[in-house]
């Protein structure tokens, strides 16, 4: 199964951007997608999730600016960000997940089942 996430780019603060993620196969459609972020020099961090049935979860850092959605027929995941900060620079990388999110001081944690692909690079200018 191969990932490709994509809408990444340059922003001002304040702005939105929307990334999209597809992936071979119907892996997507099976399972609870997420999208991380890393940023440089800190760990890879689930910010948000969406379930088969439609549920999300969101970290709280991201909560009411940030918008996960997902088209089964297209195998496709993607996340509306709104309202950007420079502290959401890093690289975006979805996946499925391989565990249920568990909340924990304002984050969500969860094993991804695939293979990273590549991600995409958002950076927020101040």
């Amino acid at each position: 199964v191969q990932l490709q996430a994509s809408g990444g780019g340059l922003v001002q603060a304040g702005g939105s951007l929307r990334l999209s993620c597809a992936a071979s196969g119907s892996i997507f459609s099976d399972n609870t997608v997420g999208w991380y972020r890393q940023a440089p020099g800190r760990q890879r961090d689930l910010v948000a999730a969406i379930t088969k049935g439609g549920s999300t979860y969101y970290a709280d850092s991201v909560k009411a600016r940030f918008a996960i959605s997902r088209d089964n027929a297209k195998n496709t995941v993607y996340l509306q960000m709104n309202s950007l900060r420079p502290e959401d620079t890093a690289v975006y990388y979805c996946n499925a997940l391989n565990t249920d999110p568990i909340y924990y001081r304002g984050s969500y944690y969860a094993d991804p089942l695939l293979s990273w692909g590549q991600g995409t690079q958002v950076t927020v200018s101040s």
